[in-house]
């Protein structure tokens, strides 16, 4: 937008702005015009405000200098329907008419109008208003066009945290899986995984890096990397309880030495599957207790042994076992599941646990539901926290 130098030409430090003037006087669109090409600025103009909509919708505009009175449309309803229309609501609109009574002025500020001057207008005070209207309008487009390169960079955040998930759970014979993801914001720090051990067993594993949020997206991936890495890299036929205990410590040592000065942690639930045997082995640092069912119905929680991964260096996490049979399930989740908010408040442990009791015939089946149920809990209310679900069931 050009602006005028100090001997009164015209200084191109911005590109010349694109104005509209809208009046049903040939005279009047005439001097506005000219007065506008003077100002450095480009022109077009309008009849009506029918005449203007048109030309609005069609090409790209900066300013728009609105007449009121005028025939088909006249200014107050074109200005309300540049307003209501949410791809032409940013482009600013003086009013310039001839009425100069104040109950028009507030109207048309009300509608939405930037500015008003009254005819027959004063060059230098139009100037001021255009200026500063095509000023502001400026700030905003720049304001905008961060907006929108941060919202394709989360985009392509989201993309990339989303290709550190399993693209597709692996099929055990005998066995069904199923998960669920979904981040609070474009990225979020929880995870799951279902790492193929080179023996053909399972290592299952769910996580919450605290915090939200890019910051714990970042540490998400890392956590993820270091613990998939040591449990694919595993030699065939390892012990599943040294195996927990050595990749677990080294996960832990590695961010609290190395990361320690940005107080990063992750609750973590790792565990290794017999597939053949239903033995599940695992190690629980400070998560949500995941819960078995049995195939009688009843529940059995996993507690946790250990703090969280990554508070502090020479944690030595304590692995347990447990036997899943026939008929039984293990539905692993973050604290984003019971602390989902809705208009009743938090859906909770109870009604989690009451979702165990639905007789879902596969993993797929029982991580639907629920999250159907979250869902519909949580309506219009925004998320509140990443929400992970990792369901594992053993056919009866």
């Amino acid at each position: 937008m050009p602006l005028p130098d100090a001997k009164g030409g015209v200084s191109m430090q911005h590109a010349p702005a694109r104005l509209l003037v809208v009046d049903d006087i040939e005279v009047n669109r005439e001097l506005l015009v000219r007065r506008a090409r003077r100002l450095g600025h480009e022109s077009g103009t309008a009849e009506d405000g029918l005449d203007a909509l048109a030309q609005l919708r069609a090409a790209p505009w900066d300013l728009v200098l609105l007449d009121i009175t005028m025939p088909r449309m006249d200014g107050y309803e074109t200005l309300r329907q540049i307003k209501a229309d949410s791809a032409l609501a940013h482009i600013p609109v003086i009013m310039v008419s001839a009425i100069d009574e104040i109950d028009s002025v507030v109207r048309c500020l009300e509608l939405g109008a930037d500015d008003y001057v009254t005819k027959p207008f004063n060059p230098v005070l139009l100037q001021a208003r255009i200026e500063a209207a095509l000023a502001k309008k400026r700030l905003a487009d720049q304001r905008q066009a961060v907006l929108d390169a941060l919202e394709r960079e989360l985009t392509l955040a989201r993309r990339i945290q989303r290709g550190f998930l399993p693209l597709a759970l692996p099929q055990v014979a005998g066995w069904s899986l199923a998960a669920h993801f979904e981040p609070a914001r474009h990225v979020g720090g929880d995870f799951y995984d279902v790492v193929p051990l080179a023996d053909g067993r399972l290592g299952l594993a769910i996580a919450d890096v605290c915090d939200k949020g890019v910051g714990a997206a970042l540490y998400m991936a890392l956590f993820r990397t270091l613990v998939r890495s040591q449990l694919s890299n595993a030699p065939p036929g390892a012990p599943a309880g040294p195996l927990l205990s050595q990749s677990l410590a080294f996960v832990n040592d590695y961010i609290a030495r190395e990361h320690g000065r940005d107080n990063m942690f992750a609750t973590l639930f790792v565990a290794v599957l017999e597939p053949a045997t239903g033995a599940l082995a695992y190690a629980n640092l400070g998560h949500d207790a995941p819960v078995l069912r049995g195939a009688a119905g009843g529940l059995r929680r996993l507690p946790p042994g250990a703090p969280a991964c990554g508070l502090m260096p020479g944690l030595r996490p304590a692995v347990e076992a447990v036997a899943i049979a026939p008929g039984e399930s293990l539905l692993m989740f973050t604290d984003g599941v019971t602390e989902c908010r809705g208009a009743e408040g938090e859906f909770g442990e109870a009604r989690l646990l009451a979702m165990l009791a639905l007789d879902a015939a596969t993993a797929s089946d029982l991580a639907g539901a629920l999250r159907t149920a979250l869902s519909v809990h949580a309506g219009d209310c925004a998320a509140h926290d990443d929400l992970t679900v990792l369901c594992l069931m053993r056919e009866a």
